[in-house]
């Protein structure tokens, strides 16, 4: 594995970062590194500034708009996102929905939905997680049953991201209860504005309404709306967590994280020094830059990888697993050195303010990282049995 960028890949790096730096409102660089929540209207603006640049669906191959950039170059340009404290900001659409229909999607899909998401005209939630189908994802118990040219749903689904945002949602079903509990399982695509969808809301611990539960009553959604074939939802549920495995590892947003809290201690006194001086503080900072190196050089394994023409598997259970323990160390070291200032939900007063204002909230809820997108007990089985026994997919 060569991790020397080329000369092309060097000026390329240029490039992006100088666009970055004339073109990132600072708005949303305030927010990035005090880990304030990004509104709709931020990320629907920052992604169509992105489109406009033909930056934003980087993972997409060139015929459905993608850049056309290599592995390392993607790399890059996330890397030199995250250094210029510009935000993630990409919708499920983009980072999830988009590569299921290319990759699955009939022409006609492809055509009503790829160009949408581009534009943000559309935004998606996952319909995945049920009350008691979370981590045990095949047991979910949402049903669609034909009825002539439809599907009649029932069920509900929870933790649904953005629900109340959202225009539409990928959802999985079950068609058939015969056979393995995977093989009954299909993709639907819906728009939540149909009669029977209720969306409630779900405030988490960091006190923030970016959560909901779904509820689905005999919703009549055309048969037109599948994803593949009937039954083939488990297959295409596993495809897009890869990607989202993947993505959730965060190593160019850990990187920057862990420099602003750099600063952090720089900034801060205690004893009447730079907390940065304090010895137990410099090995706690020391011991989160090696895991995030080991994170880093897994993460070009896996670019390698990709590369070489092979797709996303069950590596992406290990950055998964890596990268969300990285996260919550770096945020708690984050309330360590913010100390009074961590003060959780005063804004506006003594505590709470600056570079620290969301520093408590950010920790309660990176301790959810572990659990969303697979929980770490669940991709440690995936890891024993597709890497170390040597299974097959």
């Amino acid at each position: 594995m060569d991790i020397d960028f080329s000369p092309e890949d060097m000026a390329f790096q240029q490039e992006v970062r100088a666009w970055f730096k004339a073109h990132t409102p600072s708005d949303l660089k305030r927010k990035a590194v005090t880990g304030e929540m990004l509104q709709k209207n931020d990320i629907v603006q920052w992604q169509r500034r992105l489109d406009s640049q033909g930056w934003l669906v980087t993972g997409w191959p060139k015929e459905h708009g993608g850049p056309g950039w290599t592995p390392t170059q993607r790399y890059i340009f996330d890397l030199e996102r995250a250094a210029a404290s510009a935000p993630v900001g990409l919708s499920m659409g983009v980072i999830m929905l988009g590569p299921v229909l290319i990759a699955f999607g009939t022409p006609e899909q492809k055509a009503q939905y790829l160009p949408r998401i581009r534009r943000c005209e559309d935004w998606w939630c996952q319909g995945y997680s049920e009350p008691g189908a979370g981590s045990d994802l095949a047991s979910l118990k949402t049903t669609a049953v034909a009825d002539g040219d439809d599907y009649v749903i029932n069920g509900s689904k929870i933790w649904t991201t953005y629900a109340h945002w959202a225009t539409h949602m990928f959802c999985l079903v079950r068609t058939a209860n015969s056979g393995k509990k995977q093989e009954g399982i299909s993709f639907l695509l819906i728009e939540m504005d149909r009669p029977g969808i209720d969306v409630k809301p779900i405030v988490s611990i960091d006190g923030e309404h970016h959560l909901n539960q779904v509820f689905l009553t005999d919703v009549r959604v055309p048969k037109s709306n599948l994803v593949g074939r009937e039954g083939q939802g488990w297959d295409i549920a596993k495809y897009l967590l890869t990607h989202e495995r993947t993505s959730i590892a965060g190593v160019a947003d850990c990187k920057a994280h862990l420099s602003n809290l750099r600063v952090a201690a720089a900034e801060r006194r205690s004893g009447g020094q730079p907390l940065m001086e304090d010895a137990a503080m410099r090995l706690k900072l020391a011991r989160a830059e090696i895991e995030l190196m080991a994170l880093e050089y897994t993460n070009f394994r896996v670019l390698a990888a990709t590369a070489s023409g092979k797709a996303p598997g069950p590596e992406s259970s290990l950055l998964k697993t890596m990268g969300t323990a990285v996260q919550q160390t770096l945020a708690e070291l984050g309330v360590e050195i913010a100390a009074e200032q961590a003060w959780p939900w005063h804004d506006g007063g003594e505590f709470g303010s600056g570079r620290h204002a969301h520093a408590m909230p950010h920790y309660c809820f990176s301790r959810a990282a572990t659990i969303y997108g697979g929980s770490d007990e669940v991709q440690k089985n995936v890891l024993a049995k597709m890497l170390l026994a040597g299974g097959t997919r």
